[in-house]
């Protein structure tokens, strides 16, 4: 996901109060969007049916929640289809079982707090998530480390760039476990220099 991120030229984060609700899981997919009113959870089953494989469903609600809108009922319906996971700006509970079922989930809380069916709300529209709009298509990088979010229309660039960066950091890997230092590496003692920097010699 940090590498996504820095190839799309360090954009496109959801600010850190959407975690992972386990350890180790990794996600890519496209965004299925849903705009939900806050504690119903309405609109999620009835995007269920747009979700395919390799889906990322991604949630928000209309105005602040943390109530439980997601558990293992909805994850095995959409394991079903296929969909990769979960992003959601709002709370999910049966963690253990979402856990067992190794279904990836980011949720702004756990929270038991049950929900209603009852309130209209819209799929596949345009959404905000903190720190960043997801847009229906649009692509969805998940891990340890965050979310990020590419635009459609930038997701085959931002792929190969990353592709690249993976590789140069692959080889500065290399460089490193041969004992390489990161001032020669990325040529930053003239930098140092520059900015007053001094090696003194205290022996």
């Amino acid at each position: 996901m940090s590498t996504v991120h820095e190839a799309m030229g360090k954009r496109g984060l959801v600010e850190p109060v959407l975690r992972p609700i386990f350890a180790g899981a990794r996600i890519a997919g496209r965004a299925i969007t849903v705009l939900s009113h806050p504690g119903d959870n309405l609109m999620i089953h009835a995007a269920v049916e747009q979700c395919g494989p390799g889906d990322v469903l991604v949630v928000t609600t209309t105005s602040p929640s943390i109530d439980g809108m997601f558990g293992d009922l909805f994850a095995t319906a959409l394991q079903a289809r296929g969909t990769a996971g979960l992003i959601i700006n709002a709370g999910v509970r049966d963690v253990a079982d979402l856990t067992d079922m190794g279904f990836p989930v980011w949720s702004r809380a756990v929270h038991a707090q049950g929900t209603n069916k009852l309130n209209p709300g819209s799929i596949n529209v345009p959404i905000q998530l903190p720190g960043v709009a997801v847009n229906p298509g649009d692509a969805i990088v998940a891990d340890d480390d965050g979310v990020v979010v590419v635009p459609r229309a930038e997701a085959a660039v931002v792929a190969q760039k990353a592709e690249a960066r993976e590789d140069n950091e692959e080889r500065k890997r290399g460089q490193f476990g041969e004992g390489a230092l990161g001032v020669d590496i990325y040529d930053l003692r003239p930098k140092l220099e520059e900015l007053g920097v001094e090696y003194v010699d205290h022996d």
